[in-house]
């Protein structure tokens, strides 16, 4: 049965990336303007929401928040999600409001037309190069500065299937620290069943997303970042593993090979 809908499969996610190039060349004159001039951001996040909802919804899928609390408008948080689709930057987006600036990886500078925006909108950083990361500090104090918010996936890579969650990086829990911003956890349970690397997997579905209550980082130091970090693995750990539809795909990926991002 499953190899009868491989076609469909390819086609859906054909469908996709058809979605995406019409939209970015339709939305390019705006975009232009937009993030020409740091004091335009909170207009063009309008225009995000508004383009993760077309996504979301012209693929097939709809949104069930759970919200334990809501941030307060403009106030500064982190923002933390597990990562295991490539649509959970736009369900980011679509989740807050609140204008959230992204730190992402260096490498999606290379996609073809997405990429020449994504280097405008987002904080880059190289991983491997400590310097990038040291920079990218300097970068985020003055966006702060405007009452924005962070976005980070702290496990920092897409892992493969089998993984209930990676372990987490520590820049989001440092940022947090130094500028002492609450963090705020989401969990996503179905991305990787709707929506996973693998072309072949996945449908039209309903993603479920929690939004955990605030951890407050008020009067931490740096020499409580590990603890910190423990404290957020934990909450979203404890989510993933006691779902059961999550648990199901996490422990047989595909029924036969595992997939991770490419990137």
């Amino acid at each position: 049965m499953k190899y009868i809908l491989f076609p469909f499969r390819l086609i859906w996610r054909i469908w996709f990336y058809f979605l995406i190039i019409i939209s970015v060349l339709i939305m390019a004159p705006f975009l232009l303007v937009l993030l020409s001039d740091e004091k335009y951001y909170h207009a063009f996040w309008k225009l995000m929401r508004i383009w993760s909802f077309y996504l979301i919804y012209g693929m097939g899928f709809r949104l069930k928040k759970d919200k334990e609390q809501k941030p307060l408008p403009n106030k500064s948080y982190v923002f933390i999600a597990n990562h295991a689709s490539l649509l959970d930057p736009w369900i980011m987006i679509a989740m807050n409001k609140n204008p959230l600036l992204f730190v992402g990886k260096k490498e999606l500078v290379k996609l073809p037309i997405f990429g020449f925006f994504y280097k405008k909108a987002v904080v880059m950083v190289d991983r491997s190069d400590p310097k990038s990361r040291k920079e990218v500090y300097a970068r985020i104090k003055k966006r702060l500065d405007d009452g924005l918010s962070i976005a980070i996936y702290p496990e920092g890579l897409v892992p493969t299937e089998n993984v209930v969650l990676a372990p987490f990086t520590n820049g989001a829990f440092s940022l947090a620290i130094q500028y002492q911003m609450p963090i705020v956890t989401q969990v996503y349970y179905d991305a990787k069943r709707l929506f996973s690397w693998d072309f072949f997997k996945g449908h039209p579905g309903i993603f479920r997303v929690k939004q955990l209550k605030f951890i407050n980082t008020k009067g931490l130091t740096i020499d409580d970042k590990e603890l910190l970090k423990k404290q957020s693995f934990t909450l979203m750990y404890n989510e993933l593993i006691n779902d059961k539809l999550y648990m199901q795909d996490t422990n047989q990926p595909n029924n036969e090979r595992e997939f991770k991002s490419p990137l």
